[in-house]
């Protein structure tokens, strides 16, 4: 229990915040504490505040808890400076409990889990636009009086829980609230669904608050964990469960490599997720991508949104998107070709908030069923098999070059002209691996020629470098 706590139990509240994401079981939490405040007496109230973060949405549950023997007057939002419990279901929203001042050294005991689900700017950056964690766990660990902060997504999802079981458990763990272990179980058991796993964990989560061990997933670090299971969630949108599941086992056999396992479970899950005009269409249509435009362009609800959209797929890229005989029939047969051709060499503006414009992309779109069968998807795979398989290799011998064989994926982005100028770079370099692992510098160098890659589009720095390095100029 804070300290202060015990002495003015009897006079005030005791104030929680929560602080998740929609599907994040927030609301389950805030239900669990107040069914234990209620089973022990307590006055008990629970509000939430729905807001709109950059990623999907984030809600402030608040709950106050007053001793039994006097009626209170309980607030309906949590006051700055006033809050004994401050839990946060990612790091990010345990950074913003510290900016808003709800986390203070004197007083608040703060459960957070580390993970990161990162803001659409992170996101769509050229590069690698991830913020930096360490300030944001510097300013919790400064703000907070205790501070219980683990991977506890990871902890739940390895007992097949959500996240509200296992920062429940490290509620508990941290003795935050006067209530035993036993009774928070209780609280769990009462709800009555998903008890087993729940309790499992809790219990993981409680471990953690304790500074017990924890095993999330057997030789994988927390950090790969958290990547290995976005990467599912991707690769499940973008096809099916069957290519989310195949992803983790074409991963299997760098179980152990640490940083090598994460950073290619990362760059694996993009290239899995090629954007084929398929993928294009998919994402055009989608009905949070209309909410975004309409929020960009404040559009009021009297006004009429119209978007138009420019699309220009090349010859190629429609061959490789239909089932591979007929694709090689197109690329092949100069009639078929010189048709396609035809009817391709100009773009042409598609209206996708009209009848026909959504229905013809929603056609395309419908495709996915058939993109195994397909041209691109054999060469993306054929690709992809070979840069793991010298991946797996060099984390035998050499796995600082491993992690930069990895990395050069970076290279291999977008669709169209940009896709081709990447992948062309990226097999330009990829073809000079083999000389680079007689090289101390085997490693720097290909960072290097990596970073020169995306310096421009034509690849003019690129060849540069490898000609200073004495290293083949291919065209």
């Amino acid at each position: 229990m804070p300290e202060g706590l015990s002495a003015n139990l009897e006079v005030r509240a005791i104030s929680i915040a929560i602080l998740a994401m929609g599907g994040e079981g927030g609301g389950v939490l805030a239900d669990w504490l107040v069914a234990m405040a209620e089973a022990n007496g307590y006055w008990a109230q629970s509000t939430s505040v729905p807001g709109v973060a950059q990623r999907t949405g984030a809600t402030i549950y608040y709950v106050e808890m007053f001793p039994p023997g006097r009626e209170p007057v309980l607030a309906m939002m949590p006051v700055p400076g006033e809050v004994d419990v401050v839990i946060a279901s990612e790091l990010m929203e345990a950074a913003r409990a510290v900016q808003r001042g709800l986390v203070t050294p004197d007083r608040t005991t703060m459960i957070a889990s580390s993970h990161r689900v990162y803001s659409m700017t992170e996101r769509t950056a050229m590069g690698d636009g991830r913020l930096n964690s360490e300030p944001m766990m510097d300013a919790c660990r400064n703000a907070a009086k205790h501070l219980v902060i683990a991977d506890m997504r990871a902890l739940a999802e390895s007992h097949g829980s959500v996240l509200s079981a296992s920062l429940f458990g490290g509620l508990a763990g941290a003795a935050a609230l006067p209530f035993p272990r036993a009774q928070f179980e209780a609280a769990i058991t009462s709800g009555g669904v998903g008890v087993k796993a729940s309790l499992a964990a809790f219990s993981a989560g409680f471990d953690a608050a304790l500074g017990a061990p924890a095993v999330v997933v057997q030789a994988i670090s927390p950090e790969a964990a958290e990547i290995i299971a976005e990467g599912e969630r991707r690769l499940r949108d973008y096809q099916d469960d069957a290519y989310a599941q195949s992803y983790r086992a074409m991963l299997q056999p760098l179980q152990g490599t640490g940083e090598l396992l994460a950073e290619t479970a990362r760059y694996l899950a993009l290239w899995m997720s090629f954007e084929d005009p398929i993928r294009v269409a998919q994402l055009k249509i989608r009905p949070e991508r209309f909410e975004r435009v309409a929020a960009e362009v404040h559009r009021t609800p009297d006004q009429i949104m119209r978007i138009k959209e420019f699309m220009h797929p090349r010859l190629q890229e429609i061959a490789e998107t239909l089932p591979a005989p007929l694709g090689r029939a197109i690329l092949s047969v100069p009639v078929l070709r010189n048709l396609v051709g035809y009817f391709t060499k100009t773009g042409r503006i598609v209206e996708t908030t009209s009848i026909s414009g959504f229905l013809l992309l929603y056609a395309v779109a419908s495709m996915r069923r058939l993109r195994r069968s397909t041209m691109r998807f054999a060469a993306e795979h054929e690709a992809i098999a070979a840069w793991l398989g010298r991946i797996v290799t060099l984390s035998k011998t050499d796995p600082a070059l491993a992690l930069e064989v990895a990395q050069l994926q970076r290279l291999v982005k977008g669709y169209s002209d940009t896709h081709t100028r990447g992948r062309g770079n990226f097999d330009r370099i990829i073809a000079i691996v083999p000389s680079l692992e007689t090289r101390a510098d085997g490693p720097k160098l290909l960072a290097r020629l990596r970073d020169a890659a995306l310096v421009d589009e034509h690849g003019r720095a690129l060849s540069a470098l490898m000609a200073q390095e004495g290293l083949p100029v291919s065209p």
